[in-house]
């Protein structure tokens, strides 16, 4: 081959490999972790990630505990052969060395390919998901996969406004809470003035959707002291009233405790604010340390007058 044409050959080659991803790294809505997808793939409808329009090849992003990645690369090190024919490979990217497996499976009656990555992030590990059934893998391949698995990128910080726009309501006022971040996708969101080793200490506030209500307006007051047992983290705790309100022109309960939380045992008071829906429950709760409560109580109250309907 002439110098000529290994050139035009070498552009060619080039060019088809461009096209094959998006331009730029993509971000899903809500995820810290982005990379550039393969042709073919758009933004899931249904869950953070990617999926192709006939919804048969899907790439799941999700957030996973800090700890979990320095777990993998333990076992990595003491195994590098892996386990049951499915062997783990390392893989530079431009948030770190991340690690992922490919195996085969069944998905009902369906032959896929399931591909897993795990990557370092600041104060979580990004993990990755992808799901080709058989008749797609000539398109994605193992070696485009690993491509697009090259391209990941963390963000330390989804903007408020993104994560917002992700829950089934919408939140007018953060009662300048510091930290705002979803803790399930477009079901939980967590207001806080403090972190998660201390989040007890300070205000705070989890906002939610229940896919229950009450079956008839006597039972809201047993459904709704039902729900405080569930609130997670307390112990010891005490209800010190609970009676029917309106929110918003809708009918509620609210729900008040007394209780401790946290490794200090910290005393705290808690609100429970349900407003029922025919078939879901809106759920807010604001917690506060007890000597804070005065203070705390107002701005708990702005955000849940402040939460309104979408459509």
């Amino acid at each position: 081959m002439t110098p000529f044409r290994l050139l035009v050959a070498v552009a060619l080659l080039l060019a088809a490999t461009c096209r094959g991803f998006a331009a730029d790294v993509v971000f899903p809505p809500g995820a810290h972790v982005g990379m550039k997808p393969l042709v073919g793939l758009n933004r899931a409808r249904s869950f953070i990630g990617f999926e192709t329009e006939d919804q048969g090849v899907k790439v799941l992003i999700a957030d996973l505990p800090a700890d979990a990645y320095n777990e993998v690369v333990s076992a990595f090190k003491a195994n590098p052969a892996g386990s049951g024919n499915i062997k783990p490979e390392s893989l530079e990217t431009p948030a770190g060395l991340a690690y992922y497996t490919v195996e085969s499976a069944r998905d009902g009656t369906t032959n896929v390919r399931r591909y897993s990555m795990i990557l370092p992030g600041p104060t979580f590990s990004g993990y990755v998901a992808v799901q080709v059934p058989e008749n797609a893998s000539k398109i994605y391949t193992d070696d485009a996969v690993r491509q697009m698995f090259a391209t990941a990128q963390i963000r330390n910080e989804v903007p408020v406004d993104e994560q917002l726009g992700m829950m089934p309501f919408k939140v007018t006022e953060l009662g300048s809470f510091k930290n705002v971040r979803m803790l399930a996708p477009g079901a939980a969101l967590l207001m806080a003035d403090g972190d998660d080793r201390g989040l007890e200490t300070k205000p705070f506030m989890l906002l939610g959707i229940i896919g229950s209500a009450p079956a008839t307006p006597d039972d809201r007051g047993r459904f709704a002291q039902q729900i405080a047992t569930t609130i997670p983290g307390v112990r010891d705790g005490r209800i010190t009233m609970s009676e029917p309100i309106r929110i918003d022109g809708q009918p509620g309960f609210e729900t008040r405790i007394d209780a401790v939380s946290g490794k200090d045992n910290t005393p705290v008071t808690i609100v429970q604010w349900l407003r029922f829906g025919a078939q879901t429950s809106m759920r807010i709760i604001g917690s506060s340390p007890r000597t804070d409560w005065e203070k705390a109580f107002p701005r708990f109250r702005a955000v849940r007058d402040g939460i309104q309907p979408r459509g």
